[in-house]
């Protein structure tokens, strides 16, 4: 059996630097010559199997069947779950369902922007986050605020800030999934843990957005906007986080969010109506916004548009918003009862090819393996979809429509989950990963402010918050063993800190701007994001440290 090896050449230093290598290469590639990350990750998988074959000296054996089970991971855990949920956002769109449930949103926002701002931007974000992922809640998010009078670079902010809390949900789950499945820590323990980390983060979001939107004076009039939007995600998020898994958090959050800030809207508004800036709106303005606020279509490569950009939007009659809504509580019951911890089916498993190694730290036998289990999640939302179909009805030409745009929108993301996957996997097989950590536990306490920083890092040049827990996940856990650490604070930080980076990642801006004038110009965009974004990460640093020295057991398996 291989035995790693942790000091290949005898200095931590030196162990530390080498072992940085795999995750250097890759960011450099990714953020500084700005490749494709398909690209970027097959490099980066060449140039970690070079050192892990030369530096660490792996069987050249092990290592490519490590490598090809992680991709089989990558495939089946996170490719299969986030292929079938953007099926599931196409086909709503398609069949103007999405169309008819955005419509009504915006017509229920009133004129005030900061109802607008949390109706839009943080609870319908949140959906599509929980939904799709990868940037499409800018896209889809800013324009509708810019419409409504938004300057363009802080719509794009507002939406981006928004999406901080819910993005370790996003995509059904795939990032948990991932992280999961490189730390070999229960996947509903992580769900716990992360979860209760978020239901904390996200107390501030909705404050900012006001504050944004609206400055000190929407702040001091439209306070309860805030608490309500806050609460109504957490009560939305925490519990499904807690007590059935990591796929349906957002959506929710999100769901719950709404029908809280409606309701408070039927007892409670504002005193004075604001538009963007803390501008009090005239009556005429007040009216001219709820005659029919403006529509933008449906984010990017959408496939029908609930009209131009210069015209209102027509009412949407009842029985098209419960059609419009009908699919989404299909997704939430077949995928609770699918996968909830009640359920068997997930826990079939009829084939785990592994391969094993003597950990270089610990000294115990481990293993790199993938987990055939033909009912996991990605199952659930085929099954999801099936069901929606059957109420939809479609027309056949739809079909095609739906494909054709998924695969449009997500092959360059489908070959990353493999690539990624099997990179990381030979990275902690060889024993990289403990020579890394060996090297950043020599920090001591004070890591707990870098576990979320290398997150934040990470995504910020990479995009993809799946990425990060893939490279950094098991090296995460891995320091925390060594500190003794509740085990899973950091690899739940090292997400959390991921989701924080988005507003700042080039990939996902490149997603976010492709519906605005910003084009091309992330760069102006993740310089207006910046501020933000490190205010955020301070505060979950705190939360961080919270849970470290106060709360250390609701951080433990």
């Amino acid at each position: 059996m291989f035995r790693q090896v942790l000091d290949p050449l005898g200095s931590i230093p030196g162990d530390t630097l080498l072992a940085l290598v795999p995750v250097a290469v890759l960011l450099v590639l990714l953020a500084v010559f700005r490749m494709p990350a398909w690209r970027a990750v097959i490099i980066g998988s060449a140039v970690t199997i070079i050192l892990g074959i030369l530096v660490w000296s792996t069987p050249v054996g092990a290592t490519f069947a490590s490598y090809g089970l992680g991709a089989a991971t990558g495939v089946w855990s996170v490719d299969w779950i986030v292929f079938w949920g953007v099926v599931v956002y196409n086909t709503l769109v398609v069949t103007g369902a999405f169309g008819d449930f955005k419509g009504w949103l915006v017509r229920q926002a009133t004129a005030d922007i900061r109802v607008q701002t949390l109706l839009l931007a943080w609870s319908f974000g949140a959906l599509m986050e929980g939904l799709v992922g990868f940037g499409y809640p800018w896209a889809v998010v800013a324009p509708i605020l810019i419409a409504l009078g938004v300057a363009d670079l802080s719509a794009i902010r507002v939406a981006a800030l928004a999406n901080n809390a819910p993005v370790s949900f996003g995509a059904l789950g795939a990032p948990i999934i991932g992280l999961a499945a490189v730390t070999g820590l229960p996947l509903f323990a992580l769900s716990q843990s992360i979860g209760r980390i978020v239901a904390i983060l996200a107390l501030a979001p909705p404050w900012v957005l006001i504050y944004l939107v609206s400055g000190k004076k929407g702040i001091r009039t439209g306070w309860p906007l805030a608490i309500v939007g806050s609460f109504g995600y957490i009560a939305g998020q925490f519990p499904i986080a807690e007590f059935v898994g990591p796929y349906l958090p957002d959506i929710t959050g999100a769901l719950v969010s709404f029908v809280a800030l409606f309701a408070l809207l039927r007892v409670w508004r504002p005193k004075e109506v604001l538009g963007f800036g803390g501008h009090e709106l005239t009556p005429e303005e007040v009216r001219r916004q709820e005659a029919g606020a403006l529509s933008t279509g449906d984010g990017p490569g959408a496939m029908s548009a609930a009209g131009g950009p210069d015209e209102p939007a027509a009412a949407v009659a009842p029985g098209r918003v419960v059609r419009a809504l009908v699919p989404f509580g299909i997704l939430i019951v077949v995928v609770i009862l699918w996968t909830g911890p009640w359920s068997p089916l997930p826990k079939y498993v009829p084939y785990q090819p592994t391969v094993q190694f003597i950990d270089s730290l610990a000294g115990t036998t481990g293993g790199a393996s993938w987990k055939f289990a033909p009912a996991v999640a990605g199952t659930a939302i085929l099954a999801s979809w099936l069901l929606i179909l059957a109420y939809l009805r479609p027309p056949r030409s739809a079909f095609k429509a739906v494909f054709a745009q998924t695969w449009q929108q997500m092959w360059g993301a489908l070959l990353v989950g493999p690539f990624i996957f099997g990179l990381a996997y030979v990275f902690n097989y060889s024993g990289m990963a403990n020579s890394m950590a060996n090297g950043f536990a020599k920090v001591g306490t004070v890591y707990i402010i870098l576990a979320p920083i290398l997150g934040w890092i990470a995504v910020a040049l990479s995009g993809s918050n799946t990425s990060s827990n893939a490279v950094f996940g098991h090296f995460q856990f891995t320091v925390g063993k060594i500190l003794g650490a509740p085990v899973l604070l950091f690899p739940s930080l090292n997400s959390i800190g991921a989701e924080v980076g988005k507003p700042v990642a080039p990939q996902t801006a490149s997603v976010g701007v492709a519906t605005t004038k910003f084009v091309r110009n992330e760069g102006e965009v993740i310089r207006n994001n910046m501020s933000w974004t490190l205010i955020i990460l301070v505060y979950l640093i705190a939360i961080g440290c919270l849970y470290y020295f106060v709360l250390p057991a609701a951080m433990r398996v």
